[in-house]
């Protein structure tokens, strides 16, 4: 008899687990169902230089996810799928697709935003939330298409927030939301909601030794993109590039400390219009692959690149004039001139072109 009756709570502990397993599972059921048909594969194409001399160019597709935030066509993503993409097509769920262009894109907090060419029908957008409410523990989902494979669901947590460049209020930060959930690549781009099916992030990089997800990805905060991405005049660099230091600097021949060596640049795109050069020949020093040959960037509107003084810009690939070269750019008008000082085939000249309205 003894035995019955210590039965009886263990029975109720697992009456009361399972009854709350099963209401966990039908709200993220009701949550998934209420965004899913927002949520979409990016899919862009991209020229690719000849990898040696004697070869052809080839045409790279890349892939990715994101998320309809408008009932005008524009879509959220990841700005490393977009940044220097030639063209971009998205798809939904239902079969639906469109062609895009990248009007806005913020390579420091990783967000892009794209503008649908044909707007899709019967698909409402989903609603950016306040990811400033998130709290370390929450629970969260993502949906995307990891492999390819779309309207693929992950569940897990708020495992961490991880914040860079906060200087002070009047100073806009990176904030980057850890989760435990799966992500994997073609996730890049992804919506991250909460329980009530509001987008709190977009999936930016998973952190793996095996390339595969391992419990350790990030994605900037629903409030970052709101900051550096639609609360300021949009802007598409199109460029790609690296930041140039040290021996590296002195080794190219640049007449100054620091400089922006363009890898890469998007059709249509601002570096497109100024008639930037991207790279040509495909190198490897110290175990990274370079594409040299392309343009310097010395200076833009009399701002000089710099030597980055935290680690942070370092590997973002950014001075720390970054800002004030953005903010300068911004604060132009349809009409007005941008100029670039750039270094090409070892001299130093000019390229300008005009904002657009």
């Amino acid at each position: 008899m003894k035995r019955k009756f210590r039965l009886i709570p263990l029975l109720s502990l697992l009456t009361v687990v399972m009854t709350w397993t099963a209401a966990e599972g039908q709200q993220l059921r009701e949550a998934f169902r209420k965004v899913n048909q927002a949520v979409v594969t990016v899919r862009t194409k991209r020229v690719n230089v000849a990898p040696a001399r004697g070869q052809v160019m080839s045409i790279v597709d890349g892939l990715g996810s994101g998320v309809l935030i408008s009932n005008d066509g524009k879509v959220l993503t990841a700005a490393h799928v977009v940044q220097t993409a030639d063209a971009a097509l998205v798809e939904f769920s239902d079969g639906q697709d469109s062609i895009a262009r990248v009007i806005a894109s913020d390579v420091r907090s990783d967000v892009a935003l794209l503008q649908l060419q044909v707007l899709p029908k019967g698909i409402a957008p989903a609603t950016l939330g306040d990811s400033d409410k998130v709290e370390v523990g929450d629970q969260i989902f993502v949906i995307g298409a990891p492999y390819g494979i779309s309207q693929t669901l992950t569940a897990g947590h708020i495992s961490g927030r991880r914040q860079l460049d906060k200087e002070g209020e009047s100073h806009p930060y990176l904030e980057f939301l850890q989760t435990d959930a799966a992500v994997n690549g073609g996730n890049s781009g992804s919506p991250m909601f909460d329980m009530n099916g509001q987008v709190v992030g977009i999936v930016s990089t998973i952190m793996s030794q095996s390339g595969g997800s391992e419990g350790l990805a990030f994605a900037t905060a629903s409030n970052t993109a709101k900051r550096f991405l639609m609360d300021r005049k949009p802007f598409w660099s199109g460029i790609d590039g690296v930041l140039l230091t040290g021996e590296l600097a002195k080794a190219l021949n640049l007449p100054q400390p620091a400089g922006f060596l363009v890898q890469r640049i998007g059709e249509g795109s601002f570096g497109s219009r100024l008639g930037m050069n991207g790279g040509t020949l495909q190198i490897t020093i110290q175990g990274t692959d370079l594409l040299l040959g392309g343009d310097v960037i010395l200076s833009v509107n009399d701002i000089d690149v710099t030597v980055p003084l935290a680690v942070e810009s370092v590997a973002l690939g950014q001075g720390d004039n970054y800002d004030r070269i953005f903010n300068s750019i911004s604060s132009l008008k349809p009409g007005d001139s941008v100029v670039l000082k750039v270094l090409r085939a070892g001299k130093v000249m000019k390229l300008t072109t005009t904002i657009e309205p």
